[in-house]
């Protein structure tokens, strides 16, 4: 049973581009709701590919570059999360073709949202038009479509993304970040103070909620 006083602060770093940001986020949305702690999350921006051109890359490319996978282990890592989704409610669309793209002016329609208290919301169908639909969200008129589709002022978004009102923004809250220490992502900043990286899982997550409210009862 939750005691506490006041909702527990959750900071998540993550990346549109992050499979691994949409694992652990629905593992810790079960885990929250299965203990009931009173809770406030709190979505900032990381670019796993701040240098990835306009264009985007083949993912099974990228990630051979990136990480030295085979062919082979790529498709079994995407077998792997794909289980893992369907387990947890959320459908990856995983096929030949599957691209990654830069997501610094997806960054910038999140911070506009959150201004709006709308950040939760877009985060999630964004998630969904990149790994489900298999969307190009390094274009403009695709993120100001999904902003639409949630019930956003797509003619905002345009102007948002065409100005790049937020840029400066997003780069600062990015770069305090890395001097945090994070260099990957999901990374889940509990209460301020207790820095969990990875999708852990429901049962871990599950128990770290349960420690940090017995910590602070």
């Amino acid at each position: 049973m939750n005691t506490q006083s006041s909702p527990l602060r959750i900071d998540i770093i993550s990346d549109v581009m992050c499979p691994w940001c949409v694992i652990g986020y629905r593992q810790l949305a079960q885990a929250l709701d299965a203990t009931g702690v009173s809770h406030e999350i709190h979505w900032h921006p990381f670019e796993l590919n701040p240098n990835m051109p306009a264009e985007g890359q083949d993912g099974a490319e990228h990630i051979a570059e990136k990480y030295g996978s085979t062919p082979e282990q790529s498709k079994q890592n995407r077998t792997h999360m794909t289980a893992l989704g369907a387990e947890l409610g959320f459908e990856f669309g995983f096929q030949d073709g599957f691209r990654m793209h830069n997501t610094f002016n997806t960054h910038q329609l999140l911070h506009w949202a959150g201004e709006l208290e709308r950040k939760q919301d877009l985060k999630e169908a964004l998630f969904s038009a990149h790994f489900t639909h298999r969307r190009d969200l390094s274009d403009a008129d695709v993120l100001a479509d999904v902003a639409g589709e949630i019930g956003l002022d797509r003619a905002e978004a345009v102007a948002v993304l065409k100005d790049q009102r937020f840029a400066k923004s997003v780069r600062d809250v990015e770069a305090f970040w890395v001097q945090q220490g994070i260099q990957g992502v999901p990374a889940v900043v509990f209460d301020r103070q207790h820095l969990v990286t990875g999708a852990q899982g429901v049962e871990n997550y599950t128990s770290i909620l349960n420690q940090i409210v017995k910590e602070d009862a």
